[in-house]
């Protein structure tokens, strides 16, 4: 369970990085809309793991992998950012969110199960 402190810290990091990914995302992933979904912070705020959601792209993990690779000039910029706000700046991990894809996967099972019961109650 996260606290306060780390909720917070969080919401300002997620803020922070959609503004940079906003602004100059098209320098790493060109054509690509960059989301960021979800922030986790350690709770002494060093580490951050940052969750992204890409559109118009076919490989999502080159994606996240370029992203990482830039992540420590990410950071640099971040740091300018927050520099009022925060002591340290966190180290960022960037990480695959496939929420979406599950939750089509699932759609999609759910929707077979609905039609072989139709299929099922027509026969019967």
């Amino acid at each position: 369970m996260e606290s306060k402190r780390q909720q917070k810290f969080a919401g300002v990091l997620q803020e922070e990085l959609a503004a940079i990914f906003q602004r100059e995302g098209a320098a790493y992933l060109p054509n690509t809309l960059v989301t960021i979904t979800k922030v986790r912070v350690s709770s002494d705020l060093a580490v951050a793991k940052v969750y992204l959601s890409f559109l118009n792209t076919n490989n999502t993990s080159l994606s996240v992998a370029t992203v990482n690779a830039h992540a420590g000039e990410i950071r640099y910029k971040l740091g300018s950012r927050i520099r009022h706000q925060a002591r340290i700046v966190p180290t960022l991990s960037f990480f695959v969110d496939d929420t979406n894809e599950y939750v089509e996967h699932m759609d999609k099972i759910f929707d077979k199960i609905s039609k072989d019961r139709k299929d099922t109650d027509q026969e019967g």
